[in-house]
């Protein structure tokens, strides 16, 4: 299990730090938003930099345009829920100190849905 919260950490973080392509960058106030695309024109993942660090809520997506993760992130440092989607599990990780204070599983056919 650990090896694969591990695993989906690490490719959510390893987008933000290896993009290939410019980022798109807007300013809001002391913060700089930062949109990453495919070469599809749909956006990879979006967040916030605060002083050069990764700040507040970051949201990948897939080349089609869904939800893979959405993260947390304070002062550069991982930080309260995050939730990974991959098709048929939905795996939620609660970081305290930027370390893995729980883990959560679901599988796709255990989720209610409205």
């Amino acid at each position: 299990m650990k090896n694969y919260i591990l695993m989906l950490t690490l490719v959510f973080t390893g987008i933000v730090s290896a993009q290939e392509s410019k980022p798109k960058l807007e300013q809001f106030g002391e913060m700089v938003k930062a949109t990453y695309y495919y070469d599809n024109g749909k956006v990879q993942q979006q967040g916030y930099f605060k002083d050069g660090k990764l700040e507040g809520q970051w949201v990948a997506y897939d080349e089609v345009g869904n939800k893979k993760a959405v993260a947390e992130y304070s002062n550069g440092n991982k930080a309260g829920q995050w939730v990974f989607w991959n098709g048929v599990l939905l795996s939620e990780v609660s970081y305290s100190d930027s370390r893995v204070a729980s883990v959560k599983n679901w599988k796709e056919d255990a989720l209610v849905r409205n």
